[in-house]
């Protein structure tokens, strides 16, 4: 038996031979046992440690010598820590494999390199250092950022949420070793040191370095206590090998749960440090947001009051607007509330105050200004909380409600009541929100059409909420109510206006009247009064009333600071100016129609300028935050101005005016364009090598142009007139048949002017019955615009009235002689130029205005001879005249 696992006590006075045959002498000791060990086993206790702890330990004990390093700048240290530590993990990939990667070594690579950087950036430190250091720098920087490139993920990850503390804080260590392997057994705590005695003599010559009693052993100790250690002598192979008892295991357990939840509590603590300080808000339902319990409302034998009730209310109210405060459960709260006020009967004035409570928390429940309310909400919360708070105020007339109510002067129990609130902001803010639904609606979606339906609930609102505010109300919330009125009415078609017998009171006609006006005397800002004005034309102009329309606007003077106005009223002028351009083309006004829409069709950004959509070629020149603002001016689209009808009539109506401007200045060498876009549309039909039938709006009115331009009004009228023109446009017009007899007739008189202007100077006289004949018009018709042609100068002739025909006065030279004429000057001014430019060349630049001089003294002599000549030969036949005379 080995003497490694032989133990005596203090009875024992034998000894025992070993398996050599040696005799053991053992010495007795009166205080305590003494354990004997062979001079070549170790003092220390065994420890079995699996790979992963000795992989980990020595990246620790390298990481731990590389923050040292760093501290005192040693670069060349710091580089080979480095290739050391790089080593290390190589070995150790088979335990991250299976494990994952340790966090400290991402945090250790992450620093090393942020930390390189800061050293590599500092000049001045770098100036100073020694050729090693420098070199380990260097090394090291190109080192680590090639080596960090293969943790990218990790590395941002770790990033994006850091570790704070030291490297080697119990945290981390914790996280990266296995806390108990069950070969590691915990050092228990040391004992007070007692007298030895005298330490025996040893029957062997060995060293007595290697001698250690066991009771007084300072190295690893066994993680069992001391009770559970056998008595002296009872020492066993048993109890030095590796323990597999289930009560061991257990125990084992136990300390392993133990730090366990110490560790969880540790955690728990600095969650609730940083807590303090930080807290992190969330979107949504994520578990970090804060959960706001349901406060109970009133105790079961509470007496429910007017001041309880108010207690509650300001309570429930000044959640409004907190961290974490669930907004749906405010408004659940308050609607609970006010149904506790009305089963105790406490009046209606506390019903009235808790409703605008609501109402404010309905609005402040999205509390994103760019996105618009659920349908629910509008439907279940909305409409009705603000119906059933008119219907309050409407009942009880007792019930003062406004902003200049102070919530001290408030009276909610005596009779007058005062309540602090203002009805009418409450329907505009209403009215805005449906703006705002419509706009975030498909316009083509069935979604579209059931909350276009509810219009006519706000617009019942609206009604009522004039007859309350025309009791009670002043002129400044009259005008604003009556504005809200005018904006859901103005854009509005009735085809009872066209009609003879109509209800002069209640038409759309009477009343926009009736409220603009008012709006025009008690108004005392400048904004309601604009937009008053502008929805009146507009209005006007709708129905075809003209002279209405045009007097207005020409009284109101907008059109010279309007562009100080704020944007969606300059959005609010747009549309009205293109109203007055297409009433004016209706009733066949063509220049002032053209001049009404010109200037916004010029610019090619008529649906942005409309407030009917963005230009997608002018998106790149937005910021998204601009972009954001302009879509949330957009108009709903049932207010929307068919841009294609736009179009057309600004094309029709720059056709009919330009032609005939282009075949009586056709050889002008300094003509005006009347409308750009037309002679750019012209041009580009030009550039195209074939042209085929007309298809699109545009190519009929190009098609139409050439014909008109050519006199042939029939051709052109069938360009303008036709069945994809009436589907795409004028069957939009009410009374199309109207609008189309219009047009036909302006072609047919500009043709006719497009042909004597083109065509007079070959006739000496025109019957006017042939000129009627040929473009099928009234003979008076024809007399009328040939006389306002000489009237205006426009046309060299004179009328013969017996006997119906034009003469023309052929002052004006002929179309080949125009050609001619311009044709030579333009060859005298090319020679010119060739004989200034040859002058240049051969230097005589200088000589230049004597030779010309000289050329011009020359000429001039050469006129005086041949004018002397003629004088001399007119003397010469006088007097053979005379002579001849004399001989008779």
């Amino acid at each position: 038996m080995s003497r490694f696992f032989r133990a005596g006590s203090e009875s024992e006075s034998e000894s025992e031979s070993s398996d050599d045959g040696i005799q053991d002498v053992r010495p007795t000791a009166p205080s305590r046992a003494v354990m004997q060990f062979s001079d070549d086993e170790e003092e220390t206790k065994r420890v079995v440690r699996s790979e992963k702890d000795k992989r980990y330990d020595e990246i620790r004990s390298i990481i731990k010598l590389l923050k040292n390093h760093m501290k005192i700048k040693d670069m060349a240290n710091v580089l080979t820590d480095f290739e050391s530590l790089t080593k290390a993990f190589d070995k150790a990939k088979k335990v991250v494999e299976k494990e994952g990667m340790p966090r400290i070594y991402i945090r250790t690579i992450a620093e090393l390199e942020d930390f390189v950087n800061e050293c590599w950036e500092d000049r001045d430190w770098r100036k100073n250092i020694s050729k090693n250091n420098a070199k380990g720098l260097s090394t090291v920087r190109q080192k680590i950022k090639r080596y960090n490139r293969e943790f990218e993920t990790e590395l941002a990850a770790y990033r994006e949420n850091p570790d704070t503390g030291d490297i080697d804080d119990e945290g981390e260590e914790e996280e990266e070793k296995d806390e108990d392997s069950e070969e590691e057994v915990k050092p228990a705590p040391k004992k007070p040191e007692v007298e030895k005695p005298a330490r025996p003599s040893r029957a062997f010559g060995d060293d007595d370095d290697d001698e250690s009693d066991f009771g007084t052993e300072s190295s690893d100790e066994s993680s069992s206590s001391e009770d559970e250690m056998p008595a002296v002598g009872k020492l066993t192979a048993e109890y030095f090998l590796k323990s597999t008892t289930e009560q061991e295991e257990r125990k084992k357990e136990e300390r392993k749960r133990e730090k366990r939840l110490k560790k969880e509590e540790k955690e728990a603590r600095k969650r609730e440090e940083e807590a303090q300080e930080w807290t992190e808000v969330s979107r949504g339902n994520a578990p970090s947001q804060v959960v706001m319990e349901k406060p109970k409302m009133f105790a079961k034998d509470q007496e429910i009051t007017v001041e309880a009730v108010c207690k509650k209310l300001a309570e429930i109210v000044a959640m409004r607007g907190k961290k974490g405060t669930d907004r749906s459960m405010m408004i659940e709260l308050l609607r609970e509330l006010k149904t506790i006020a009305e089963n105790a009967n406490l009046g209606k004035a506390i019903q009235v105050k808790i409703c605008f409570s609501i109402m404010a928390a309905i609005y402040d429940y999205n509390p994103n200004i760019a996105t618009c309310m659920k349908s629910e909400m509008w439907e279940t919360a909305c409409l009705p909380t603000i119906l059933d708070l008119l219907e309050t105020l409407i009942e009880n007339e007792d019930i003062t409600v406004g902003d200049n109510i102070l919530e001290e002067s408030e009276s909610l129990e005596k009779s007058p009541f005062k309540v602090r609130g203002c009805i009418l902001t409450m329907v505009e803010r209403l009215d805005e929100e449906f703006t705002k639904m419509l706009q975030a609606c498909d316009a083509h979606s069935t979604e579209f059409v059931e909350r276009l339906k509810d219009e006519q609930a706000l617009c019942d609102i609206i009604d009522r909420l004039e007859d309350y505010l025309e009791k009670l109300g002043g002129s400044d919330e009259m005008c604003r109510v009556y504005l809200r009125h005018i904006e859901h009415l103005y854009y509005k078609f009735d085809t009872s206006a066209f009609e003879e017998k109509q209800d002069s009171d209640k038409s759309s006609e009477k009343v926009m009247d009736k409220m603009c006006k008012f709006i025009y005397a008690k108004d005392s800002t400048d904004r309601l009064r604009t937009r008053a004005i502008l929805c009146h034309i507009y209005h006007h102009a709708l129905h075809d009333r003209w002279f209405d329309a045009r007097d207005l606007m020409l009284m109101s003077h907008l059109q010279d600071n309007i562009q100080h106005s704020d944007v969606s009223t300059q959005i609010l002028y747009n549309r009205t100016l293109v109203q007055l351009g297409l009433c004016g083309f209706r009733q066949g006004h063509i220049r002032d129609a053209h001049n009404a829409l010109v200037d916004i069709q010029s610019s090619n950004r008529a649906k942005e300028l409309l407030a009917q959509g963005l230009v997608p070629q002018r998106q790149h020149e937005r910021s998204p935050e601009q972009e954001k603002i302009e879509k949330r001016r957009l108009l709903p689209y049932h207010k929307h101005i068919n841009l294609e009808l736009l179009e057309c009539v600004y094309l029709v109506s720059a056709m009919l005016l330009e032609i005939p401007y282009m075949a009586a200045h056709e050889l002008d060498v300094r003509k005006r364009m009347i409308s750009k876009n037309f002679h750019h549309v012209l041009k580009m039909s030009e550039k195209q090598t074939q042209t085929g039938p007309p298809e699109s709006m545009r190519e009929h009115v190009v098609a139409a142009s050439k014909a008109m331009k050519n006199g042939d009004w029939k051709k052109c009228r069938d360009y303008i007139i036709n069945e994809k023109m009436n589907a795409k446009v004028w069957d939009l017009f009410y009374q199309a048949d109207k609008v189309r007899n219009m047009i036909s007739a302006k072609i047919q008189e500009e043709s006719l002017r497009t042909y004597l202007f083109r065509y007079s100077s070959l006739y000496d006289s025109l019957s006017l019955q042939s000129l009627a004949s040929m473009f099928q018009i009234e003979v008076s018709l024809a007399h009328a615009t040939i006389s306002k042609m000489i009237i205006n100068e426009e046309l060299m002739a004179s009328l013969d009235e017996p006997t119906q025909i034009v003469m023309m006065h052929r002052t004006e030279p002929t179309r080949l002689q125009s050609l001619a004429l311009q044709l030579s000057d333009k060859v005298g001014s090319l020679v010119d130029n060739n004989e200034r430019i040859l002058e240049i060349k051969q230097g005589n630049f200088f000589f230049n205005k004597n030779r010309y001089d000289q050329r011009d003294n020359y000429q001039n002599q050469n006129q005086q001879q041949q004018w002397g000549g003629r004088n001399r030969q007119n003397r010469n036949n006088q007097n053979r005249d005379r002579d001849r005379d004399r001989n008779y």
